[in-house]
This record gives structure tokens, sequence and C-alpha cells, in this order.
């Protein structure tokens, strides 16, 4: 059987992240959303993978190339316009033949273990199309599923709206068969319609997810997910090649190769070092906070339940707590992400120039890929500094900077 990964997806509330990079490489414990699903694939036996791509794809293709560095043969697929899951599904339609059954993976789903393995195994029972469901918090803006006593699908209701139903999910894993290209295209590349015709015609199995599963939507969501895949996580791993000297590690840390850890320095984990980054004396890095490749961290410096994306800066004596940075941010000496509002109200978000309550009574600051802060900041709850963005150093005096 073969894969079926939609990458194209830009993430319209994924600001300031998506300007510069599709949703599923958002990195999440040191390493892109998508990295997960292709693991998760290689692991339950897939070779050939179909990859759809949209804007910002080159990130998606630089990053994974040939997948040969995953003992993978991926192909891509490019999505021209933004027009839906389904046009995205039917790019794929002349890669497969009568009678074959795929597997569809949305690539934007993070789970803590192998949901491919899970379907497979239904799928080998029954023969039949399967869809992966969840319980979650809230389904409103889901895919809501209506079982039979036999675990069949009976009903989709497509994002009700509503908070009150307390339903199963789609969770973003399927196995279809060949025949649903020819569905979606009488439905318009309508998903919703499409799979209410497969349900009438084949029918459609369902299979439940019963362990961790979150949906990214929106930027806090990184975080999230962070913590969901390092509580994973059991026991440290420091490659040979780190260099520390009088630091302490305490917990599952784990360290890539060529990292260097001056005296002092403090590493709480679960925590995430990726390679070549340099940690200062005395720095304190806190629990759920996840640095990729290349990251610098000056003297003094405190991290708390933070992700860096990697070959970023963050300079002496600044706290980074609750929030997200992307790759390549310069953030300058003495700054300070504050990360919760003096009458403990939630934290809202400016997302598409509209204030989205987050329902977080802990959030700091998302700072997009290349963006430059000066020293001596104090940056507000739930704030967003646009990616590529200059913010100048916070003189007091003389006025001005002269």
């Amino acid at each position: 059987m073969k894969a079926l990964i939609l990458a194209a997806g830009g993430g319209t509330n994924m600001a300031p992240f998506s300007v510069t990079r599709p949703k599923p490489m958002v990195h999440v414990a040191g390493r892109p959303v998508l990295y997960r699903a292709l693991s998760t694939l290689r692991e339950s036996g897939f070779s050939e993978v179909y990859l759809v791509t949209g804007q910002n794809g080159k990130a998606v293709t630089d990053y994974f190339g040939s997948g040969q560095s995953m003992n993978l043969s991926i192909t891509y697929l490019q999505q021209k316009k933004t027009s839906g899951i389904g046009d995205a599904i039917l790019t794929a339609k002349s890669r497969f033949v009568p009678g074959e059954h795929f597997l569809l993976v949305y690539s934007d789903v993070l789970t803590d273990e192998n949901m491919a393995a899970n379907i497979q195994q239904v799928f080998g029972l029954t023969g039949q199309p399967v869809a992966s469901i969840c319980l979650t918090k809230e389904s409103a803006a889901f895919g809501n599923v209506y079982l039979d006593t036999a675990m069949n699908i009976t009903k989709i209701v497509e994002k009700p709206g509503r908070k009150d139903l307390g339903n199963y999910v789609l969770a973003g894993m399927y196995i279809l068969p060949y025949s649903f290209f020819g569905i979606l295209e009488k439905n318009g590349g309508d998903m919703a319609k499409s799979l209410t015709t497969l349900i009438k015609a084949e029918g459609l199995k369902a299979t439940i997810w019963e362990k961790g599963w979150l949906d990214i939507a929106c930027p806090w969501d990184i975080l999230a997910a962070n913590k969901m895949i390092m509580d994973s996580w059991h026991s440290a791993n420091v490659h040979e090649s780190v260099k520390m000297r009088d630091a302490k590690i305490k917990g599952p840390v784990h360290i890539e190769e060529d990292v260097e850890i001056r005296s002092g320095a403090v590493i709480q984990g679960p925590a995430f070092i990726g390679r070549g980054s340099y940690i200062g004396n005395n720095v304190l890095i806190r629990q759920y906070s996840s640095l990729g490749a290349e990251s610098v961290v000056g003297f003094g410096v405190e991290l708390k339940n933070c992700v860096l994306f990697g070959r970023s800066t963050v300079g002496r004596l600044s706290f980074i707590g609750d929030s997200v940075i992307g790759e390549g941010v310069s953030i300058g000496s003495g700054t300070m992400t504050i990360n919760r509002h003096m009458d403990e109200s939630t934290v809202k978000v400016r997302i598409n120039r509209r204030l989205v309550d987050s329902n977080m009574g802990k959030l700091g600051a998302f700072i997009g890929d290349g963006a430059a802060l000066g020293s001596g900041h104090t940056i507000a709850p739930g704030s967003v500094v646009e990616a590529g963005r200059t913010v100048p150093h916070n003189l007091t005096f003389p006025k001005n900077g002269r």
C-alpha cells in the first residue's frame, strides 16, 4: 500500500509562522510536525510516499529531499491553488490504479504514538475503507462522526459549530479505495460530501484512537504539541560529542551532536537541544523547552516551556517563557516575554486582525522567522512579531539613541 500525505495547507490562523512555511513544517520537540508523520509511516512498513505541497512548498522539499535519509521514497505533487482537501487529493489520482487502496494522512495532525499501525490493523481485518476517529474536548471545528453498533460510520456532520455535541471526530487518517477519486470528482472536490457518498456506496469503518491526538490550528497549539511529544520521553539521550562542564541535567533531556554547554547551566527535562547549539554560562532551561539546531543562548538566560525552531540567538539575561520563536530570529539582551496578565485573565492573541482567546492563563510571544529584536524589550502576553520585522533597541537615554 502507498501513502498520500497532504502538506499543502498554509494555515491562515498560524501567523506569523505560516507566512514563511507550510503549517506541517512548524517545529515540535526538535523536528517539523511533518517529520513525525513520515516517521510513523516508515515504522509501519511504508516505503513509497506521495506528498502534496503548496505555497512555500520549497521548505518541505529542501528539508526532506528524496526521503532517502528517512529510508523512504518521496514523490512530490504540487497543489497550485489552495482550493481544499479534495483538490489536494485529486492531484495524486494518476499515481494510483483501480482496485488499489491508499493511506491518506493529514500532516498537521499530531499523535504521541503510531496511529497508522492502528488503522492498518482494522483494514487488514475488514478489507473495508477505514477512518480513524477520536474524542476531543471540543468537537465544533471538526467533522463529527456517528456510528452504529458494528463501528460503521453512518453520518458525518462537518464542523457543526456547536460546542455541546461531545461527539467523535475525524482524526485525519484514512484508508480509502481508488474509487474515492471518482467520488471526489463527482462532488466537485467536496471532502465531506464525498465521504458521505462513500458511506452509502461502500461503507466506512471507524477505528477509535484513544492515545494523544492534537490538530495544530493556532500558534499556541505548538506548545501543546511539544508537551505531548515530550511527555512520551522516559530517558535522557545525550550525544557523545556534547561538550559540557559543570552543568546539571535532570530528567529526559535530548541533546544532539556538537552542542556546547558552559558551566553553571541547568537543564530540566523533558527538554531538547538541537545539533550545533551553544548554551552559555548560568543558563536555566526549564521543562518543555525545545531548541532547534544551531541555537545560541547567552549568559544568564532563562527559557521556560518554549519552542525555538533553530538558528536563533537569545541575548544574555533574557527570559523567554511560554513562547514560540521562529527560525533565524535575533533577540537582544535583557528581553522579557511577559506570560500572564495581572488580573489572571486568559491571554488573547491577534490573528488575522481579530483577537482570539487562547483560553490559556499563561502565554508569551510568537516571533516569526527572521525577526530581529533589539535589547531591553518587555513583550506583552500574546504578542505577535511578524516574520522579518526589525524592532530597534529600547533606548531611554539619550533621546532617540543620539
